[in-house]
């Protein structure tokens, strides 16, 4: 087991160090075989919707420059066995557990975040940017008016678990999305999201995806999320922000800890290499030995800007 001594303060919930895996691309039963998840700063789930979902038909993934396009549809078997099942488990295991909230109307959103009111869940990720469900988080997650509202509700609802809202990157100004969702209530904010993406088959002229378009992840959106990171950490000084988005080594996990997040997820890195995000979360530690002001301010709950 690795002793790690650089933490950092999410939300007022303290994390054993800044490395989080990232929403869908964690399962609770297959992931939990590759690491001790209680090692990491925290684990978030996939989506989690008020019924069982089937997502998308197949092909549901494709092959791109630096990262993927998938449209997998936030498949998933709903809120009453995730409590029944995963929560727990992950629970029992030492982890502190990040509960990603999928909906495809903001009825969706309540129902689940209402049978989370007095869960185990530390915190919960509202998942209103996903591009990969049809007339569903995207058309949220981009108009303020809609996402304030949502959030708002959502906070009647739940007053007792820290929310984060996962925004995205495709809009105008993430700076008023941003807002809105923490004018609403969000205690966080996670950013990005993957960017909508598609690949064509040049044999048959038609797309690779059966959805036709889908998120684009990987290393190819790095600097489009440390740019998102960086220009809502300057309008939002004190607000705290989970940085996400083509994060595939311990230092492009420090280039967004310089870019103001408080902490990290791993998303596609580690559908390539499941032990990624532990691996990334050792190394780290051996970054932030080596660079105590910045793990200063990470453990008092600051940012580097």
């Amino acid at each position: 087991m690795t002793t790690y001594t650089h933490s950092t303060i999410v939300a007022g919930i303290p994390w054993k160090n800044p490395v989080a895996t990232a929403s869908g691309t964690f399962l609770a039963e297959a992931s939990t075989q590759y690491y001790d998840v209680s090692e990491l700063g925290a684990v978030t789930t996939k989506g989690v919707s008020p019924i069982p979902w089937e997502g998308n038909p197949s092909p549901r993934t494709a092959e791109s420059p630096s990262g993927t396009v998938n449209s997998v549809g936030l498949q998933n078997p709903g809120i009453d066995h995730y409590l029944a099942n995963d929560l727990p488990q992950l629970k029992q295991l030492g982890a502190t557990v990040i509960t990603n909230v999928a909906g495809h109307t903001p009825d969706d959103y309540i129902q689940v975040v209402k049978k989370l009111d007095n869960s185990p869940a530390d915190m919960l990720e509202i998942n209103v940017s996903c591009p990969n469900v049809n007339a569903g988080g995207l058309s949220i997650g981009t108009d303020p008016t809609t996402l304030y509202n949502l959030i708002t509700d959502l906070r009647k609802t739940n007053q007792q678990t820290n929310s984060s809202s996962n925004s995205p990157p495709t809009v105008t100004d993430i700076t008023t999305i941003a807002k809105a969702a923490t004018d609403a209530g969000a205690d966080a904010l996670s950013l990005i999201n993957t960017l909508i993406g598609m690949r064509i088959n040049t044999t048959t002229g038609q797309p690779i995806l059966a959805n036709t378009t889908g998120g684009l992840s990987g290393p190819a959106i790095l600097p489009i999320g440390l740019a998102n990171v960086w220009k809502v950490r300057t309008a939002l000084p004190h607000t705290p922000i989970i940085g996400i988005g083509g994060i595939h080594n311990a230092h492009t996990a420090l280039e967004y800890l310089y870019a103001g997040a408080n902490a990290i997820e791993i998303g596609a890195t580690a559908l390539l290499n499941p032990q990624a995000p532990h691996t990334i979360a050792q190394e780290l530690e051996t970054l932030l030995d080596q660079r105590p002001a910045l793990a200063a301010k990470l453990a008092a709950g600051e940012t580097w800007r």
